[in-house]
């Protein structure tokens, strides 16, 4: 079967196996949820529309992804009422939101369509451009003095084109000029009709910020946002840079680096857009917020403090936010089920003149994706693979605990300056500090069990490394929590943390991981205190190995059946 010229990939049995064996859903609340039926009928009615919203920041993810993306799609929606191939593709399209995409177990990406494979540049640069190529035209337009152009080819909102033989830069906002101004429109209307007032601002900022090519109202609509702590209604459009593998590439040539030094030209990826809808939950809001408190006490304990900046000092000083919710929808980059699902959420990223200038920053936590599990799956992964003195220590509802550690924990150490200088390695590292912080910091806050005792500690540890370090297949290096979790399982493996017995089962020494992850999150600190490409390279090829204890459990796994796919089930 053809799609606007474009073969399937896929037979309609090999979809038929993903759907039906491969996929598991994860439905949001709908209508009848008791949050949203208590909700003022102006808020109610705001919700209709930032939903709208949400739905046209997908249609630009999607153009940001590929090209064909929406054509593509729009030809499935249409020939999928009378024909089940079509029907079937669409449903793989849906699961990875887009053409392509990694699916958390094959090496390579899923492609759908023959043609349109999986690009490092994605559609934010033109498709046939090489990195060889893209390397050659920075080059030769600092060569010719484009200093100013080449800063904004290589800022975090721009599509580039070609331009002749240099290449151009087209902010946001006029590329995707039709779709902000729609987005914006519905945010107006939205705050008409909401009934909180620091919402409503925030929507306003929000609305003006797309309409504008001016960073300073993405900055004070990034401030509004992340000053909510105390409203019910949730959104965000989130610019985070996963998905562009292309701009980092820059910090590979020497040539370039120098150039970027003498020019005074900062490297950031770029922005994929995406929207999430949601109602605070404030009473699980109150639980997680007890987290804040530790944060200033963390800042100094914190490895080589002394060597960087902290935001998080001291109570004074403390500019966090975080609030639990109950998701909706959520829409674009969110959606791009590629392997995983966003579980929770720190933003602004450092590299946002909100958090440059000094602005707060703000969690927020996915409620159903959280709750999303495979019960009997995990009852017999434990039954084949760990000791059965360490069951009641496997306890996924104690792991909120370790996911908001590691959301505070990018608030925590060097801050983006020293990121971004490790180019394609800088999310890798950046999640793996953030896991390490996370679990080293509960360690030290139970001996004052000021926010973990003792025994819920070794819970933690038994889920995280359960549910986060046994991997179902060897991560790809475009994957970086996954990367994150290899590493993590081989230091601990290596300093005798973990351990397996004759029967292939693991053991814990719960009493050594909290010194083991401070002096991992230590040499973590150090990576980026370099701000070496290659000082990341090496740490990465040293600890990311896959090796035979991990090939066992991936493969124990596989057996077991894994569902690397995942439906979204909304149901507003």
């Amino acid at each position: 079967m053809k799609i606007k010229g474009y073969e399937v990939n896929l037979t309609e049995k090999e979809l038929d196996d993903i759907i039906t064996n491969k996929t598991r859903s994860i439905e949001f609340i709908s209508r009848d949820f008791e949050g949203y039926q208590t909700l003022p009928e102006g808020d109610k009615k705001a919700i209709e529309h930032l939903i709208k919203a949400a739905d046209i920041i997908n249609d630009v993810a999607l153009e940001q992804d590929n090209p064909k993306n929406i054509e593509i799609k729009r030809e499935l929606e249409k020939l999928a009422v009378k024909d089940s191939y079509a029907a079937k593709t669409l449903e793989l399209f849906n699961y990875l939101n887009g053409v392509a995409g990694h699916n958390g177990i094959d090496q390579e990406p899923v492609q759908i369509f023959k043609e349109l494979p999986l690009l490092p540049g994605k559609n934010f640069y033109p498709q046939d451009l090489s990195v060889e190529e893209f390397h050659s035209i920075i080059l030769q337009m600092a060569k010719k003095g484009k200093i100013e152009e080449l800063k904004k080819i290589l800022s975090a909102r721009t599509m580039v084109r070609r331009d002749g033989d240099d290449l151009k830069a087209i902010d946001y906002t006029e590329y995707f000029a039709k779709e902000f101004s729609e987005i914006a429109n519905e945010l107006e209307v939205a705050a008409y009709y909401c009934t909180e007032p620091e919402f409503k601002e925030f929507l306003q900022w929000q609305a003006q910020a797309l309409l504008q090519n001016n960073k300073d109202m993405d900055m004070l609509a990034d401030r509004h946002w992340a000053r909510l702590q105390d409203t019910k209604l949730e959104f965000t459009i989130s610019r985070e840079n996963y998905e562009d593998e292309l701009t980092g590439t820059v910090y590979d040539n020497p040539e370039i680096i120098k150039v970027l030094e003498e020019n005074n030209i900062n490297v950031v990826a770029k922005d994929t857009l995406g929207g999430r809808v949601g109602i605070v939950n404030g009473e699980e809001t109150e639980h997680i917020l007890v987290s804040k408190k530790t944060m200033p006490y963390l800042a100094k304990w914190m490895p080589l403090n002394d060597k960087y900046e902290q935001r998080s000092l001291d109570e004074d000083n403390l500019k966090q936010n975080m609030v639990d919710v109950d998701i909706i929808t959520l829409t674009g980059d969110y959606a791009m089920c590629r392997g995983g699902i966003t579980t929770a959420q720190n933003l602004p990223n450092g590299d946002k003149d909100a958090v440059k200038c000094g602005g707060w920053r703000r969690n927020v936590y996915h409620r159903q994706i959280r709750f999303s599990r495979d019960e009997e799956n995990e009852k017999i992964l434990l039954e084949r693979l760990v000791d059965p003195s360490l069951h009641p220590y496997v306890d996924r509802s104690k792991i909120i605990a370790f996911v908001v550690g590691h959301e505070n924990g990018h608030s925590l150490g060097p801050t983006t300056e020293y990121q971004e200088s490790l180019g394609v390695f800088k999310h890798i590292i950046e999640e793996h500090k953030a896991n390490m912080v996370s679990i080293a910091s509960l360690a030290e806050l139970a001996k004052r069990e000021s926010f973990v005792t003792r025994e819920d500690l070794r819970k933690i540890y038994a889920s995280w490394i359960v549910g986060n370090l046994f991997l179902r297949a060897q991560p790809v290096i475009s994957k970086p929590h996954r990367v994150a979790d290899l590493i993590e399982f081989n230091y601990l493996f290596e300093n005798k943390v973990i351990w397996f017995d004759s029967s292939k089962k693991m053991h814990i020494d719960f009493d050594l991981i909290g010194s083991v992850a401070y002096r991992l999150l230590e040499e973590t600190i150090k990576v980026q205190l370099s701000k070496s490409v290659e000082v990341a390279k090496d740490f990465i090829n040293r600890w990311a190995v896959w090796g035979e204890w991990s090939r066992y459990i991936a493969g124990v796994q596989q057996e077991l059946g894994v569902k690397p796919y995942i439906k979204i089930i909304t149901k507003f």
